[in-house]
């Protein structure tokens, strides 16, 4: 293993606490408090009891020295909303002195989109670093230590473009609206914006299927609101949510999503298997007057009497 020991020089040089956390800076709270979850969760003693000791000791030094203290910095608003003000007056004290020249590829890269680019390809680029920030651990903190220096230049580069913007608005996803991404005339085509939301959703949808098969029905449910809200049209999202729902005795909840994917795929194979045991129709209701009908997602399908 390489080097295991936790160097104190990082206490300063990583100082950015979205890069540490592996976050973009226009993360808002429910953002940080799930990215912080999962890097606490891998860092973890519980985690890492098949590790040997030196390991177990750099990831509890990571988790106490970095990570946490990282977090009471961006779970509050003000807090924030502070960080994100002293990154912003760093750029400007670097941009006073010479211009930015960031060392990392996808630094350099960033800075030569076109503004109405930026956002989307930032985002991108935050979520695929951070999915690595923390992986092989027990090759020594070589690779920690690169991404997340590249993730405190993107977050330069990223403030660096938006310098003439007052404010950073704070978005609940990686995913970013057309209207802000970008003016109107230069407004992304459907597809390429439909592309960006699928690939998002697909990530949640199979982070819950490796939930599923450990039985982490909550974990589940969270992962596939995610996915349903970028996408909302995929059976098998719904399938799977109703599955996660019932499986912790809320059936209601289970027959609104069951209903859902078949309305979306009438031979979606989990909704189909568990239509019969739910009583479930495979046959859409018969319309019903405006006077009698619920309405919504209970008037697609009957139960069978």
């Amino acid at each position: 293993m390489s080097q295991t020991s936790f160097p104190p020089e990082w206490l300063h040089q990583f100082s950015d606490p979205y890069a540490v956390l592996g976050l973009s800076v226009a993360a808002d709270e429910r953002r940080v408090l799930k990215r912080y979850r999962s890097v606490a969760k891998r860092l973890h003693p519980d985690s890492m009891s098949a590790a040997d000791a030196a390991l177990k000791t750099l990831a509890s030094q990571l988790l106490t020295r970095l990570v946490n203290p990282a977090y009471q910095r961006l779970k509050q608003d003000k807090d924030r909303a502070e960080t994100l003000a002293t990154l912003r007056l760093r750029v400007r004290q670097m941009n006073r002195d010479e211009p930015l020249s960031p060392q990392s590829t996808v630094a350099q890269k960033l800075l030569k989109l076109p503004l109405h680019e930026a956002d989307i390809h930032y985002e991108q680029t935050v979520a695929e670093l951070a999915e690595l920030q923390y992986q092989d651990l027990d090759l020594g903190l070589s690779q920690f230590e690169t991404v997340t220096r590249q993730l405190a230049e993107l977050n330069l580069a990223f403030l660096h473009l938006k310098m003439g913007e007052l404010v950073i608005r704070e978005k609940r996803a990686g995913i970013v609206a057309a209207k802000q991404a970008r003016p109107l005339q230069f407004a992304p085509s459907q597809t390429e914006t439909a592309q960006v939301a699928v690939s998002y959703a697909q990530r949640h949808f199979q982070r819950a299927q490796e939930y599923a098969k450990k039985a982490n029905w909550p974990q589940v449910v969270a992962e596939l609101r995610d996915a349903i809200r970028l996408e909302p049209n995929r059976s098998e999202y719904h399938s799977l949510l109703a599955k996660a729902y019932l499986m912790q005795n809320l059936v209601g909840m289970a027959k609104v999503h069951f209903r859902q994917a078949l309305k979306f795929n009438p031979k979606d194979p989990l909704a189909v298997q568990y239509a019969a045991r739910l009583n479930l129709s495979l046959e859409p209701a018969a319309e019903k007057s405006p006077r009698s009908s619920g309405g919504g997602l209970f008037s697609l399908f009957s139960k069978k009497r």
